[in-house]
């Protein structure tokens, strides 16, 4: 297995472009993914990355070595899924990633159950409302909300959530509730969900017209969904979040809906997923899994239902 291993760390270093970050990210000490890329270059007898003190790149042969080995590592991993299914024993780690509120709310309270029925399946769960790269980071299952871009991975609805434009009733005391679209657009603060490399914002909302996309703003964005929650329970703006996230604030009055005469459009939740040949018995269990548990909870939640 030393050689598997070796190339597992080189495939990781390549693609993360850090010794020390992948080193994390296998759980091992940079000493040991060092040795390791030593023991494969001299294996090789080349050298695969120029190492500075200040920076790693790959090499020309390193380019050249790492399409081979990711089919290497691809196939592998195929077979040991194949193996498991066998077995009816699926085990092994199984890396998932999911936006905040999704991950927090619907993936992280039901872990503990899917571990419970499969004790050998470990979960090593990342959360972030940035896009994610499965193949580059070393993602089996993203959980997200929207339409993906890579049409190359296999995707599974979920549901469509419903969304909901609120405030707290503070900051509707004391800027007025928006009776029109364009109410909102000029004279409120909207929080918005911004992150490296995301996209210029715009709210969808339904019109009779059909579907009309705003552009909105105000003096405060961020890159961590829970955090523009929390930036409207203290009346600083308006948000535009999925139901399941806000239905508690909602509930209690600490959040009101607002232009419910224009209500967003909903977000579809899905999962992506390897486009292999076998699909890894670990990814389908789990989506299987969280699927349902997930359709259990969200699927009867609407606006019109809540006290």
């Amino acid at each position: 297995m030393a050689y598997l291993d070796n190339i597992r760390t080189f495939i990781r270093v390549y693609e993360l472009g850090s010794m020390s970050s992948a080193a994390r990210d296998m759980r091992i000490s940079a000493a040991v993914a060092s040795a390791r890329m030593s023991q494969l270059e001299e294996h090789l007898g080349v050298r695969l990355f120029q190492r500075t003190t200040r920076m790693l790149s790959p090499t020309e042969q390193g380019n050249i070595f790492y399409p081979g080995a990711r089919k290497i590592l691809d196939a592998v991993d195929e077979a040991e899924a194949e193996v498991n299914e066998v077995t009816l024993v699926p085990r092994g780690i199984l890396h998932v990633s999911a936006p905040l509120g999704v991950g927090r709310r619907l993936i992280a309270p039901e872990v503990a159950s899917f571990h419970a029925d499969y004790p050998l399946i470990n979960i090593r769960l990342r959360l972030s409302d940035r896009k994610v790269d499965l193949p580059t980071e070393g993602v089996d299952v993203a959980f997200f909300l929207g339409v993906p871009e890579d049409s190359s991975l296999r995707i599974r609805k979920i549901a469509d959530c419903e969304r909901v434009l609120c405030a707290a009733p503070a900051y509707l005391a004391s800027r007025g509730e928006p009776n029109t679209i364009d109410a909102l657009r000029t004279g409120h603060d909207c929080l918005n969900l911004r992150y490296p490399g995301a996209p210029e914002f715009q709210w969808p909302l339904q019109t009779k017209d059909g579907v009309k996309r705003i552009e909105v703003s105000g003096p405060f964005e961020c890159d961590d969904g829970d955090i523009l929650t929390n930036w409207a329970l203290q009346g600083l703006g308006i948000i535009m979040k999925p139901l399941f996230e806000v239905s508690d604030h909602i509930k209690d009055g600490r959040l009101v809906p607002v232009l419910r005469q224009h209500p967003p459009i909903p977000i579809q939740m899905a999962c992506l997923y390897s486009h292999r040949r076998k699909q890894d018995p670990k990814a389908r269990l789990f989506i299987d899994f969280m699927v349902a548990r997930i359709t259990r909870n969200i699927g009867d939640l609407r606006l019109d239902f809540l006290a």
